[in-house]
């Protein structure tokens, strides 16, 4: 069974979704605070963490950057409906996907298994890459720049390889949407942009100016001149 954490602080929304997965075939763990969270992921860690953005104490956005600092663990945002400030800063803290609320607990195993899929498949050939500063290995799906490693999220490694894997390549962002995250056209593209600019942050030594991740402006992104 998928091991999910589920971080609410609304008792009500908390129970029922923790009861709606657990039908669905999820084994849950639930905290109703941000600081709570933290020491059950710390504790346990889960396969996955659906993530209120609105929390006691510490706040869904900080606890994001905290998880995505320890490790590649997935994260699913739980945002209100119609606030995209709140939905794109959730992107830009390291979320994989989002959910609007009132989230149904259909909807969420739905998207649950998905970022799982797309996290948790088959790796990619054994390969070591040197481009420019970094090296990627994709064995063992590690990232470094002179020599450190960096803590990638699932979404952006994988948006990272599939850029690197063509050189000077174009990329649409309703292509990249569709490899990297597994989602059509009528889905939101804002992902994309928020997976470049978390990447961006990471790898390149001025993001304002990057040398690895290009804009292609009308179009989309493409992977170097380095």
């Amino acid at each position: 069974m998928p091991r999910v954490l589920l971080i609410e602080d609304d008792p009500s929304v908390r129970d029922a979704l923790a009861l709606g997965l657990r039908r669905q075939g999820h084994a849950v763990r639930t905290a109703a605070s941000g600081e709570e969270g933290l020491a059950e992921a710390h504790r346990e860690p889960p396969e996955i963490v659906v993530l209120d953005l609105m929390l006691p104490g510490i706040d869904g956005l900080e606890v994001c950057r905290r998880l995505r600092a320890d490790g590649p663990t997935p994260v699913i945002m739980l945002t209100a409906l119609g606030d995209d400030v709140d939905t794109v800063l959730g992107l830009e803290a390291g979320a994989d996907d989002y959910v609007v609320k009132p989230a149904q607990s259909r909807v969420l195993d739905a998207r649950i298994r998905a970022v799982l899929r797309r996290t948790g498949g088959p790796g990619p050939e054994p390969v070591r890459e040197a481009l420019g500063d970094l090296v990627l290995d994709r064995a063992a799906l590690t990232v470094t720049k002179h020599g450190v490693p960096l803590v990638l999220a699932p979404g952006d490694l994988r948006l990272l390889l599939e850029l690197a894997a063509a050189p000077g390549r174009v990329f649409s962002r309703e292509q990249l949407l569709e490899s990297v995250w597994g989602l059509g056209r009528q889905d939101d593209i804002r992902l994309v942009d928020a997976g470049v600019n978390r990447l961006r942050a990471k790898i390149e030594d001025s993001p304002a100016a990057p040398r690895y991740v290009r804009t292609v402006r009308g179009f989309g992104y493409r992977f170097g001149p380095l």
